[in-house]
């Protein structure tokens, strides 16, 4: 054997060996410590990270900066990154096509031709016809981080208005273009957030707020929202205001005309769940806008009207929702009366093509019943199969609609859905390189802490094998009354296929189970949602699909709170740990943006003596325990979010590589540039996401993966 062909291959075996784990003391940037103290009811509270806050600062830009350069000197060490990456790319390189949508002449939808950043809207008039781009967001910006938001039509279908995202911040700027020609008028208008373009005559109703301060556009609270209408051709100053509450500057507003263009509707919020609701008669000039519903305790949305009567979907007196007819005249709660009823099941409602299609969550699965305006049921709807189905909406005239239907292992299939009959059929599905015959998809109910039975679904290849060694991704959320359902992800599929094992379960907080569900995981009642979390990775760890040394946690926004309040209170529960554009600080997260809307699920620190020791108590920036060892922690966040603004995750990684900066295991920040709270992130940084997760996950686990083992 020649000295070469030798030293190939002592390369090769060591190639094929496990990797050896970098270094657990990660020299973490200095970060300096302020004298900082705040007193909530007695209770003094240091916050030596407090200018962390200021996202503007050259002191913030160069921290962000240190931390990046460690995350990406960690990540650039694992050997299988690169292969990761690619397998992901190759996956997500398929055709996408979105349900259609009538609007007049076309049928308007969205392709993504695989690794495009942004789908593009396409129409053609039929469907045997070429498609041509109408709107391609791609061209807004070019690293593909500028996304479009909203997208409305005018009711005579000669304008559409459209809102531009930049850098994944939730401030919008809308625009009108010409629908036949294409052609962008000169209008321009700017600061809305939180609303849709809704048309009536020559012009659309939105909400914007003041214009923020330079430098405070990502963090300055939001407050007095306002209903403004535009009218085509006018600069925004000329524009109508048309509500406001200057008396209650935390109310936020939302505004819908209905389809007959007769009825105005005001929609107002203090919180996340809750809002008030009132109705002006548009055809009347004399009409003042009256309430249909006050107090801020229960749900409400119109559905549709039918001549002078308002069909109202509400939970108010019904926590799993019911739909309610009332005349507009006197639209008060004693006069409405029951159309269809609330069943056990969570209901949602869309209508189309003169009939309401109700949406129920049985155990988190779709199943659909299409009704007469008499509140007759028509039919059930034929779905594919156990999964999610969303669209069934179409303007009044329509004979058809367009359903999407998705599962875990279903990529998202349109179906074209004929409403008088009830007969659908195929209307296109992706092609792409995984085979679901070799996946299975289960639910099981398990028991949380206090006795509450759980139900959670778990993804994984078939004869897995039960032996506590399959790397587990457990995911959930846990608020603001949101379902998780079932569906395809082209990111998951990478975990899948090499081996791992996915579990979603339907924690306490979401809107599975209705308000009831939703209110138990709320304020202090809290702790079940984590308590909830931490039973799903014991039954995965007692059934055998893993144990602790293969087990990671994720979620985001509110779950990135689930990921940070688990891993103090179970820190032995799970090797690896992603809290994702999380609410770090549950004692300032209503100072910032839109924050002090989450205080309907969360209460503040503000409220009482009592809050403030809740809140305390499960706070993830303010219960690291120095004496303990913690997985291995990976928090996200995005320099555009304001949403949940990065300061809650720059304190917290702070704040754990100081409390325990020998952690065995790394405690990092990866902090994403040009992007935002998730929504429009471009299909290149989300690829990179992934990889960089599942990449630190498997290396942490001690893990090479299938996909790499090839080229190791």
């Amino acid at each position: 054997m020649n000295k070469l062909t030798y030293l190939l291959l002592i390369q090769l075996l060591w190639s094929c060996q496990p990797q050896e784990k970098q270094s657990a003391n990660q020299n973490y940037p200095d970060t300096k410590k302020v004298d900082t103290t705040d007193v909530y009811f007695g209770t003094e509270v240091a916050d030596p990270y407090r200018w962390l806050e200021d996202d503007a600062s050259d002191e913030t830009a160069e921290w962000v900066q240190a931390q990046n350069q460690l995350t990406n000197s960690y990540l650039s060490n694992i050997r299988f990154r690169d292969e990761v990456k690619a397998r992901l790319t190759a996956l997500e390189n398929y055709e996408k096509i979105s349900a259609p949508f009538k609007r007049g002449a076309y049928y308007y939808f969205y392709k993504n031709d695989g690794l495009q950043n942004q789908s593009v809207l396409m129409r053609v008039t039929n469907f045997d016809d070429e498609p041509e781009v109408f709107l391609d967001p791609n061209t807004f910006s070019e690293d593909g981080t500028t996304a479009l938001g909203e997208l409305s039509f005018s009711n005579d279908y000669k304008y559409t208005s459209y809102s531009v995202s930049v850098g994944g911040s939730d401030w919008r700027t809308a625009y009108i273009m010409d629908t036949e020609t294409k052609e962008l008028l000169d209008d321009e208008i700017k600061w809305i957030k939180f609303s849709g373009l809704n048309w009536y005559k020559d012009g659309f109703y939105y909400q914007r707020f003041d214009e923020p301060k330079d430098g405070d556009e990502l963090s300055a609270t939001n407050q007095y929202g306002k209903i403004y209408y535009h009218k085509v051709g006018t600069s925004q100053s000329e524009d109508q205001l048309v509500y406001s509450n200057p008396e209650n500057p935390e109310n936020r507003f939302g505004a819908g005309v209905s389809e007959d263009e007769r009825f105005l509707f005001i929609y107002s919020y203090t919180g996340t769940s809750g809002n008030e609701l009132y109705v002006k008669d548009l055809s009347d000039p004399g009409d003042e806008f009256k309430p249909i519903v006050t107090g801020f305790e229960n749900d409400h949305y119109i559905v549709d009207n039918d001549g002078g009567d308002l069909i109202i979907h509400t939970n108010l007196e019904a926590p799993n929702n019911r739909i309610v007819r009332v005349n507009h005249r006197n639209p008060n709660p004693e006069n409405w009366v029951d159309m269809i009823p609330e069943t056990k099941n969570v209901m949602s409602a869309d209508i189309g093509g003169g009939y309401i299609f109700t949406s129920y969550l049985i155990d988190a699965k779709t199943t659909i019943k299409q009704y007469d305006y008499q509140g007759n049921l028509i039919r059930d709807v034929e779905l594919p199969g156990i999964g999610t189905a969303n669209g069934f909406e179409a303007g009044a005239e329509d004979e058809e609609l367009f359903f999407d239907y998705t599962s875990f292992t279903t990529p998202s299939s349109v179906y074209r859905y004929h409403i008088a009959s009830g007969k659908s059929k195929l209307h296109g599905r992706p092609e792409l390189d995984f085979n679901p015959d070799e996946y299975e998809t289960k639910q099981i109910f398990y028991t949380s802490k206090d006795g509450t039975k759980v139900p959670m679904f778990i993804v994984h290849k078939k004869q897995l094998e039960l032996n506590g060694k399959n790397p587990t991704w457990l995911y959930s959320y846990g608020g603001f009354n949101i379902s998780l359902r079932p569906s395809f992800s082209t990111s998951r599929l990478v975990w899948l296929e090499n081996g791992g094992v996915f579990a979603m379960p339907n924690i306490r907080g979401g809107g599975e189970y209705g308000e009831d569900w939703h209110k138990a995981g709320t304020k202090l009642q809290k702790i079940n949602v984590f308590e909830d979390f931490i039973a799903a990775g014991e039954y995965l760890i007692n059934e055998g699909y893993t144990s602790s040394e293969y087990l990671a946690l994720q979620g985001g926004s509110n779950g990135g709170l689930l990921v940070g309040a688990t891993i103090n209170m179970r820190p032995d529960l799970a090797k690896v740990a992603f809290p994702m554009v999380g609410v770090m600080d549950m004692l300032r997260y209503q100072n910032f943006t839109i924050g002090r809307a989450w205080s309907a699920d969360y209460g503040s620190s503000e409220d009482s003596e009592e809050m403030f020791k809740y809140l305390y108590s499960y706070s993830p920036i303010h219960n690291i325990d120095p004496n303990t060892t913690y997985p291995a922690v990976m928090v996200t966040t995005a320099d555009h979010d304001d949403r949940v603004v990065p300061a809650h995750s720059f304190k917290y990684a702070a704040t754990l590589q100081e409390k325990i900066p020998d952690n065995p295991n790394p405690l990092l920040i990866r902090i994403e540039t040009n992007a935002g709270h998730g929504a429009g992130m471009s299909t290149e940084k989300r690829i990179e996401l992934y990889s960089d997760m599942y990449s630190y996950a498997w290396y942490n686990m001690g893990v090479i993966p299938d996909v790499a083992k090839e080229k190791m």
